[in-house]
């Protein structure tokens, strides 16, 4: 079921760079559904699955691996953390956050100094991240450094849980949704040969993408991904982007990328052929591994696929359950209309 597949893929820790966990797991499923596999120097985990034909034009799926998450940079002599940010990570949602730091999991707590101890001008302005630390209940910087050390990363606190009407809570919905409907799309019997690339370090500039494009040279590419949804009461109407619930987001246009018309009027045309749910970006924002993608070698044809999230980046990112399914049906439809030679 697609869900437990979401579900299993967020609960493990994969920040930028630090992907195997999830690269290992995704790699157990891929090898037992008989792919190619094989992990680049980059560590992007490359899957070839072969199906009934080979088509004319090599077609890749992509999504990433990574997560945002903190890199531990300094412990200090009184056993704290001092970190940085592994991708956009708005510092307005860390404070008080609980944390899992390193492959240890060891629990922390991001903390800041007392409200009662600020100043009234402190108050009005959101903490510089230099102000912020990860307290792991260490007495002192000997017993921290003996449990962690510089270079270590940490990622926020599962808080998994389905609520209200259809939607699921999560951390790494972006972009784990994307990985559980290509590891899915890659265990059924397949119209032709695909190539799935699952990427690193997307979320610190879409570095992990341009190496698996250069090496695998797809001439048509669809990006699977979490987008921000935008949709809150407080957000002006001008700029909201999308909502989850009405289906998957088809963009024509993002802040890294102008995707392929053919590729983005056939994805629009099998959603309205199918009966299935969908939007596109009312407001332009954000990026996608596409932009890496599209601009390698001789350039590739790019579309993508979106689940629309709301509180991307946080500790609990929330979509709705009905668009994984979505996303998956619209994906299995562009294979078969590529092995069919309509794109």
């Amino acid at each position: 079921m697609l869900l437990d597949t979401v579900k299993t893929l967020c609960a493990l820790s994969g920040p930028s760079s630090f992907e195997g966990p999830v690269r290992d797991y995704l790699r157990s499923r891929a090898e037992a559904a008989g792919a190619e596999v094989r992990t680049d120097g980059m560590g992007n985990l490359i899957c070839v699955k072969k199906g009934a034909k080979s088509a004319p034009g090599k077609l890749m799926l992509c999504a990433h691996m990574d997560e945002v998450g903190l890199i531990v940079k300094r412990i200090t002599d009184d056993g704290y953390l001092k970190f940085g940010c592994l991708g956009g990570v708005d510092r307005r949602v860390l404070i008080g956050k609980p944390v899992f730091v390193g492959e240890k999991r060891i629990p922390g707590v991001i903390g800041l100094k007392a409200i009662h101890l600020t100043s009234p001008e402190e108050r009005k302005k959101v903490p510089k991240l230099e102000e912020l630390y990860i307290d792991i209940g260490a007495k002192d910087g000997e017993v921290a450094r003996r449990l962690t050390h510089p270079g270590d990363f940490a990622v926020f606190s599962d808080t998994m849980a389905e609520f209200g009407q259809g939607m699921l809570k999560a951390k790494a919905i972006d972009d784990r949704i994307g990985c559980a409907v290509m590891i899915e799309l890659l265990e059924e019997e397949l119209p032709m040969d695909v190539t799935f690339a699952f990427t690193v370090q997307e979320e610190v500039g879409t570095r992990g993408a341009f190496g698996a494009a250069f090496s695998v040279t797809p001439e048509l590419a669809l990006i699977l991904e979490g987008t921000t949804a935008a949709d809150s009461p407080t957000t002006d109407a001008h700029r909201r982007v999308c909502r989850p619930g009405m289906g998957p987001v088809i963009p024509y246009m993002d802040g890294g990328t102008i995707y392929d018309r053919g590729v983005f009027e056939l994805l629009r045309d099998l959603a309205g052929e199918n009966r299935i749910p969908w939007q596109t970006k009312e407001y332009v924002s954000g990026g996608t591994d596409a932009k890496a993608v599209q601009r390698t070698k001789d350039g590739v044809r790019v579309g993508a696929v979106s689940a629309a999230v709301r509180y991307l980046h946080s500790p609990s990112s929330v979509a709705a359950v009905r668009d994984f399914d979505h996303i998956k049906a619209l994906a299995r439809l562009f294979i078969r209309s590529a092995a069919e030679g309509r794109i």
